[in-house]
């Protein structure tokens, strides 16, 4: 495990869970409906989770779709946050939003203060911030936050390496930037080339074809479902290992 670069594994499920683990992942993002983005686990997946023998971070979205949050949200919001916390786990990945994509400082302020005692990760609403993202790093850093999962507002890392450049430069040591969408061994090394990160967010997953059969007919799988894969987690890990 490198002491320098932190692989950060997205999971949805209690194989990817244990897959991700396998293959050497420093730390777990736990969701549930990784293909809307991330939704709040479930109690069991967490009470699994809490388990596990590396940090697990879990995702607080009640809901797909934006992250504009209205006051009936917020008990749901914050009920989740308790949930993280009954279960043991390490910390909590929020975001909100303004409808015009700005971060939203008065929920992210409940949320973090709620949240207090918790490890917390800034999601990728910040991504909607743009196109100057200082000020929701200045507020990121306000509020407490230890890093923030970003593409540079693009939607794959790669495409986002010069918004994310200036994010750090902007960021410097006060907190972390994790580069997270469309990472994987193949552009691995494109991002690093460009990036002075830390910390690093891959779902290290492979899609395959759903077995055909009723439930696929039915539409409760999908016919392209993505799995994270223990091997390229640790193929991952090793050319993290070797930047």
């Amino acid at each position: 495990m490198s002491e320098n670069i932190l692989l950060e594994v997205c999971v949805d499920s209690p194989e990817g869970l244990a897959s991700a683990i396998a293959g050497g992942a420093d730390r777990i993002e736990l969701c549930a409906a990784l293909e809307t983005g991330g939704l709040t686990p479930s109690p069991g997946l967490m009470a699994l989770a809490a388990k596990a023998p590396i940090p697990v971070y879990a995702m607080i979205r009640t809901r797909p779709g934006d992250f504009v949050y209205a006051d009936k949200d917020m008990a749901a919001l914050l009920a989740d946050v308790d949930a993280v916390r009954a279960a043991g786990l390490a910390g909590v990945v929020l975001g909100a939003s303004h409808a015009d994509g700005s971060l939203d400082r008065e929920v992210l302020a409940r949320l973090a203060a709620h949240a207090r005692g918790l490890g917390m990760t800034l999601h990728r609403a910040f991504d909607l911030a743009g196109p100057d993202f200082a000020p929701a790093i200045d507020l990121a850093v306000e509020l407490g936050f230890e890093r923030i999962l970003t593409s540079g507002g693009e939607t794959t890392a790669l495409k986002g390496l010069g918004a994310l450049a200036a994010c750090f430069a902007h960021a410097g040591d006060r907190i972390a930037i994790m580069p997270g969408s469309g990472v994987n061994l193949e552009t691995l090394g494109a991002i690093k080339a460009r990036l002075p990160f830390r910390e690093i967010h891959s779902s290290c997953s492979v899609a395959v074809d759903a077995p055909a059969g009723k439930a696929l007919e039915l539409g409760f799988v999908s016919p392209r479902p993505k799995h994270t894969d223990a091997g390229i987690v640790r193929k991952m890990r090793a050319a993290l290992d070797r930047l």
